[in-house]
């Protein structure tokens, strides 16, 4: 891995339906030799899939975030599945899991009974990452659409366009909404312990104060390192960054916590990250089956 390499895995984190050709034009390479080094990423296994996130708010539902003593997937699965759907899981650097489950409601309740429940994990921290007002007001076909990009969220639109019997510009027209969605996002699963130059990591802060004002500061500063753009809340802003070394990591960490108006920082080196995605598909199965054709979102 290469910057260069490290360029192209952001490019496609951010938007991974972006072309080979149009990812060569941006970094003054061929669209050729835009391919061959995704594909080296897929042999080395340093991308292990092409993958959809989706906010949950997006189709109605809360989100739950915990921050976890110890690093046995499958037993902090076991113990947040008692209060909701897992969502991801990132096992990080220190011993430390941080995970988020989905929720239909009452957030204050589900904390509380996460508190009397999980018992053969310690909890340093939950939290509800508030609704920073997504935009959910999809259609069925939107949903139709997404529930067969999940499969493949780089699969060509006239492939789309005869699996699922529509119009190409019904396709086209649709993923374009779904990509201006700020909640809803075309993505990949990588694996960090693959990439050998480089330590990618992630910055959560809390913020007091004018949250556009502190983003913009923080790109101000931070945009070169960027991996992902920023995932804002109403009272958070996450960071996904790279570095060098360590050393890089922690100075960029103490300049983030110098930035007006963020009132912590906590860092977080994850070894591993997996997604689980039966809560979206059981939200979309039961969004197909409103009689409404706009399908309007709110969380309590």
């Amino acid at each position: 891995m290469d910057n260069l390499d490290m360029n192209i895995l952001s490019k496609l984190l951010n938007n991974c339906r972006e072309s080979n050709r149009q990812i060569g034009m941006e970094l003054g390479i061929s669209g050729g030799a835009v391919k061959v080094r995704i594909q080296k990423m897929i042999e080395k296994k340093i991308i292990e899939k092409f993958f959809i996130t989706v906010e949950p708010p997006i189709l109605g539902n809360g989100v739950l975030y915990f921050v976890v003593s110890g690093e046995d997937i499958d037993e902090i699965l076991e113990q947040v599945s008692m209060i909701g759907d897992p969502n991801f899981v990132a096992p990080c650097v220190g011993g430390i899991t941080v995970c988020s489950i989905v929720i239909k409601d009452s957030p204050e309740k589900k904390i509380e009974l996460a508190n009397k429940l999980m018992k053969n994990v310690r909890i340093l921290s939950i939290f509800e990452a508030e609704n920073p007002g997504f935009n959910s007001n999809l259609t069925k076909t939107d949903l139709e659409i997404l529930e067969e990009m999940i499969k493949d969220p780089r699969q060509k639109i006239e492939k789309i366009s005869k699996k699922m019997n529509m119009s190409s510009k019904t396709i086209t027209r649709c993923i374009e909404k779904l990509q201006k969605n700020d909640g809803i996002k075309f993505t990949l699963i990588y694996d960090p312990k693959k990439i050998d130059e480089f330590i990618p990591y992630a910055v959560l802060t809390w913020i007091e104060g004018n949250l556009k004002e502190t983003l913009e500061n923080m790109n101000n500063v931070f945009s070169k390192s960027y991996l992902q753009i920023p995932f804002i809340a109403k009272n958070q802003i996450v960071l996904f960054m790279y570095s060098e070394n360590i050393f890089k990591m922690d100075e960029f960490t103490q300049k983030v916590r110098s930035i007006k108006n963020v009132r912590s920082a906590d860092l977080f080196i994850p070894k591993k990250i997996s997604f689980y995605i039966n809560w979206l598909e059981k939200a979309i199965l039961d969004s197909k089956k409103s009689s409404k054709l706009h399908l309007a979102y709110q969380t309590n």
